[in-house]
């Protein structure tokens, strides 16, 4: 199941770095990050649960700006 999701980024390299992290999530099969939309496109793998996927994404997404936010 492939979901997109707003996403507060401040630039470029920080998106870069945000989809990144969020590739290496458990439970993520596949990630995108665009800057020029604010939005995240998460494709979770088999059998993975959205809520406790997108905590981790989130919190992987933190880590390289404390400010970022996801709407989910």
């Amino acid at each position: 199941m492939k979901k997109t999701y707003k996403i507060e980024v401040d630039c470029a390299k920080c998106a870069n770095e945000m989809e990144a992290a969020s590739k290496k999530v458990k439970g993520v099969a596949d990630a995108g990050v665009n800057f020029m939309t604010q939005k995240i496109t998460v494709e979770f793998a088999e059998g993975a649960d959205e809520a406790s996927v997108m905590k981790a994404v989130l919190k992987a997404c933190k880590k390289v700006d404390s400010d970022c936010e996801i709407d989910f």
